[in-house]
């Protein structure tokens, strides 16, 4: 079943970073285009939380709209969007993730708990902030997530929070409808949401186009998913609007995974938190502290 929705004809207001413009890992965005406002058409079998067609610059403020549903199953009446993201093997994330290099310098001396060294050399050497999702099993989807920030001698971790993850799992190589959430290490630099901006230093697009209705796996409504949302940096244009519905690796490596509101159920491939959890977040990320994400099942993060 398909949905649609009327993309708002009117700017999004968005709040820069300290830095201005900000280039996170593997970023294409050479020769993008001025956003346009669109009519998107979902289907309700795609996978993720937000794609959207068109361009979002972040330097361009633009109308745009969601497909908002990461959530939804296919009968749902609201939109399932947008693909979570597959990622070709090594470093997770298809060229969008932040992934160790080789000869790079030593990490800090103190090592974030649960964290392999395959998984600590695909961390950046100027990420100062990790959140670490860390899933209960590699077909479960539920999670803990906890947010590590680097004091200058070592990591400090902050409390744990429970979180969702997609119906079946993870996967090391997620595409589109897969209904897995994608192991790997991405950069987070982009958030956005239907309330208000509260309090966050990422640039942030508050837009009529994160509305979502129709319920998700367990019958549970979706209202108020995208309330907050972040962009996990996974097959998308780092610097745009979390609405953005480019592709760099193409449609079928899925797309649109974000950071949003739990709605008390499994999601379709991204990660969800309470709302009180999500404004906590968004107000703790700090773009001159390059956060990325580390997220996925305990085994696969502790290799």
């Amino acid at each position: 079943m398909a949905s649609s929705i009327d993309c708002p004809h009117r700017p999004c207001p968005r709040t820069p970073s300290r830095d201005g413009a900000r280039t996170a890992a593997a970023v294409r965005g050479h020769g993008r285009v001025a956003a346009y406002a669109v009519v998107l058409v979902v289907l309700a079998a795609l996978t993720g939380c937000g794609a959207v067609t068109g361009t979002a610059p972040r330097n361009a403020p633009s109308a745009t709209t969601p497909t908002p549903g990461d959530p939804a199953t296919a009968a749902a009446p609201g939109p399932p969007g947008g693909a979570d993201t597959a990622r070709p093997a090594g470093p997770p994330g298809g060229g969008q993730t932040a992934q160790g290099r080789a000869g790079a310098e030593p990490r800090p001396p103190a090592l974030i708990p649960g964290l392999g060294p395959r998984t600590l050399a695909w961390i950046p050497d100027n990420a100062r902030q990790v959140l670490v999702v860390t899933g209960r099993g590699r077909d479960a989807n539920r999670s803990e997530a906890v947010l590590h920030t680097h004091t200058g001698s070592g990591w400090q971790a902050g409390p744990s929070w429970p979180a969702r993850n997609a119906l079946k799992g993870w996967t090391d190589d997620h595409r589109a409808g897969d209904l897995r959430s994608p192991v790997g290490v991405f950069t987070l630099g982009d958030a956005g949401g239907l309330l208000p901006d509260p309090g966050t230093e990422l640039p942030y697009d508050r837009s009529d186009g994160f509305a979502v209705s129709g319920t998700g796996f367990a019958g549970e409504p979706l209202a108020g998913s995208f309330d907050y949302v972040v962009a996990i940096d996974y097959n998308r244009v780092p610097g745009t609007s979390p609405l953005d519905l480019t592709r760099p690796l193409g449609a079928d490596k899925g797309g649109g995974i974000w950071l949003h509101v739990d709605h008390d159920g499994p999601t379709q491939g991204c990660v969800s938190l309470a709302e009180r959890h999500m404004r906590d977040l968004l107000r703790a990320l700090d773009p001159d502290l390059h956060p990325v994400i580390v997220m996925g099942d305990a085994g696969s993060l502790s290799r």
